[in-house]
């Protein structure tokens, strides 16, 4: 089973990387195997896999000319669908403002990070802010998201919450690594920020936390996909 995943994984990150370049993006659409065997990645079990899977088509559908041929790929449209469909009913979404997070180095530690996290659903980077929107179960401790975080020893995370008249804070979270700076000037009143604007970027998301290998994903990149080929 480990070897067929790698096996997987290597193909679907060549495939990655070769979709990364503007100049290969009409071949491998065209190619008869490339897209088909992208379609059918998009139900692997592996989170990696799916991920790549989802990375390379994202940078398939930047080529206008390949959306008709991507949308009309059997399998395609109905998988993508299935990926946004999300049966997690207990969610909230949380903003975290991470030090640190100022390059692609720095942003796949923390994806890395993220992604290893049990109650995590989705999550997308707004690099220019140094944000983090993370969409996690309700019994997921934002403090134990934190500590996974400051456990790289290069990225710290605070929480972005807003007060009642829309102004915005930077909550320190106690990680349980470091001892966290204490703001004594944050009112009390302060909620946690349940926006649900995402920037149009990459988003990356689990679901199986709890156990469950076989659930469903949910992906904001799926709708993103989605939306670029009913453009």
């Amino acid at each position: 089973m480990a070897c067929k995943m790698m096996d997987a994984l290597s193909v679907v990150s060549q495939l990655r990387d070769l979709a990364s370049e503007p100049q290969n993006r009409e071949a491998i659409v065209k190619d008869k195997g490339c897209l088909p065997g992208l379609v059918l990645f998009l139900d692997h079990y592996n989170l990696q896999v799916l991920h790549c899977a989802l990375q390379a088509l994202q940078y398939l559908a930047e080529c206008p000319s390949n959306r008709v041929i991507m949308k009309n790929e059997l399998g395609m449209m109905n998988n993508l669908e299935s990926l946004q469909e999300s049966a997690n009913k207990k969610a909230k979404t949380i903003t975290l403002q991470i030090d640190g997070l100022h390059n692609m180095d720095s942003r796949n530690i923390c994806e890395g990070v993220l992604l290893q996290v049990n109650g995590v659903i989705s999550f997308t980077f707004q690099m220019a802010l140094q944000r983090c929107v993370v969409r996690i179960y309700s019994d997921l401790k934002i403090e134990s998201l934190a500590s996974a975080i400051a456990a790289t020893k290069i990225l710290q995370a605070h929480q972005v919450v807003k007060s009642e008249n829309g102004e915005e804070a930077v909550v320190p979270l106690n990680t349980g690594i470091s001892k966290a700076e204490q703001n004594l000037n944050l009112p009390d009143y302060l909620p946690e920020d349940e926006s649900t604007e995402i920037e149009h970027c990459k988003a990356i998301s689990q679901t199986g936390a709890k156990g469950n290998t076989n659930g469903k994903w949910l992906n904001a990149a799926a709708n993103f996909l989605t939306k670029t080929f009913y453009w």
